[in-house]
């Protein structure tokens, strides 16, 4: 039988994860609309800066749609879907951050997302489009331009697939 305060310590503990989470979202977000601010207002459109020759510039982009330009072409339903998308995903990792359902790694995973797409969602409400601004390449190779959102997204699915592969056979997260 656990002592009593090594289970105080252990609620303790999974409370801080949870709130550092969505501390997390709140730095992922901060930082993503600091950086489209400062370059949508520095840079004039289609603009390119090297920072590291032959391999990364910085440039100002809109993208109308998702990852990738993923439907930037469609006519304008997409930002909708994109907004209530976002919305139902973060509310969703969220819900279960609060409720204590998934494991820290997990809950660190959902703040990238949650901070990401909420920094995305405020881009097309303010502007109709998001504001893209790292670019990489190779010779001729250009990554699709992005954003630190995107980024965090990105790195948030990449910790929710090693999780997944942490989680015992039932799928609850080992306490």
């Amino acid at each position: 039988m656990p002592e009593e305060g090594s289970v105080s310590l252990s609620a303790s503990s999974c409370v801080r994860t949870r709130a550092g989470a969505f501390a997390l979202a709140l730095v992922v977000f901060v930082l993503d609309q600091w950086s489209k601010v400062y370059f949508n207002g520095h840079y004039q459109y289609g603009e390119v800066r090297p920072v590291i020759d032959g391999f990364f510039n910085f440039t100002l982009l809109y993208n109308p749609g998702a990852a990738f330009s993923f439907l930037a072409d469609a006519g304008g339903w997409q930002r909708h879907f994109f907004t209530v998308l976002a919305f139902a995903v973060s509310g969703w990792l969220a819900w279960h951050i609060v409720k204590g359902r998934f494991s820290a790694l997990m809950n660190w995973a959902g703040g990238l997302i949650i901070g990401g797409a909420i920094g995305n969602v405020v881009d097309r409400l303010i502007h109709g489009h998001v504001i893209d601004f790292i670019q990489l390449y190779y010779r001729d190779w250009y990554y699709p331009a992005f954003n630190l959102a995107d980024a965090a997204i990105c790195l948030g699915a990449v910790l929710m697939v090693i999780d997944s592969f942490k989680q015992p056979a039932g799928g609850r997260p080992e306490e």
